[in-house]
């Protein structure tokens, strides 16, 4: 996935919100979100290539997302699939923050993952400094750092705050909020490396290419009953839809 936007704490109805999008190639083979049937108690989309999983929760209430980290290191072959991070955190009961602090961040390219439950969220990259616990707030992730001033970002945490303020957060809205296909400023660097075309097109939340862009759009949403949904939305190629999954399942004791 490479847009998240999430709000943790700022809407008495839903204390917790997660939007995505999933940015990937388009043949890399996937599984639409669904409960695993090797894993009955987790819920979430599947890559048939390594795995794992870019987003996903599981039946106690716990949820993780990650993203790559996009940099110009050489990414070693012995390195660890990142999406197992995800699914290793949803099968174990340890505190988020712990759960992070254990984590060999040398076994994996770079990364940035976002690991939570009813109660506590927390974030880790390893091409940054420690483990976060994360406080109620706005919070918006790409494939730079957490809240990198990247246009995209800086775009979706506006608009999602302006939801809230609103009280206008639904399904409907927060899907909207991750169709902004309208492109930001090209970084000069990305232009020289991937073509004028492809750099500005990676610029908008929404990225239409012809063999990588958003395959996916995820809303997730946690209710002050520990009621959670998922919301996957499936796009072909061309960004027109071609799938949906709804899910939801109740975490209260």
């Amino acid at each position: 996935m490479c847009l998240l936007v999430m709000a943790v704490g700022q809407s008495p109805e839903y204390p917790l919100i997660l939007a995505g999008n999933r940015d990937e190639f388009h043949a890399r083979p996937t599984d639409a979100a669904q409960w695993w049937s090797d894993k009955p108690d987790i819920v979430g989309g599947r890559d048939l290539e390594a795995g794992g999983t870019w987003l996903a929760l599981n039946r106690a209430g716990r949820f993780a997302t990650v993203t790559n980290y996009r940099d110009a290191a050489a990414v070693k072959s012995d390195l660890r699939s990142r999406g197992h991070l995800v699914t290793e955190f949803l099968e174990c009961d340890v505190p988020p923050l712990e759960y992070l602090e254990g984590i060999d961040a040398e076994a994996y390219a770079g990364f940035n993952l976002i690991a939570g439950d009813s109660s506590n969220v927390a974030y880790l990259s390893n091409r940054d400094g420690g483990v976060r616990e994360l406080s109620p707030g706005i919070y918006g992730l790409s494939n730079a750092l957490l809240d990198g001033p990247w246009d995209k970002v800086e775009r979706s945490k506006q608009g999602i705050a302006a939801l809230l303020r609103r009280n206008a957060i639904f399904e409907k809205t927060l899907l909207e909020l991750l169709d902004d296909r309208t492109p930001g400023s090209v970084d000069e660097n990305e232009a020289a490396r991937l073509g004028e075309a492809a750099a500005r097109a990676i610029t908008a939340p929404f990225i239409v290419m012809p063999e990588y862009g958003t395959r996916c759009s995820t809303v997730v949403t946690m209710d002050n009953k520990l009621q959670w949904r998922l919301l996957e939305r499936r796009f072909d190629p061309k960004g027109e839809v071609s799938g949906e999954s709804r899910l939801s399942f109740s975490s209260a004791a």
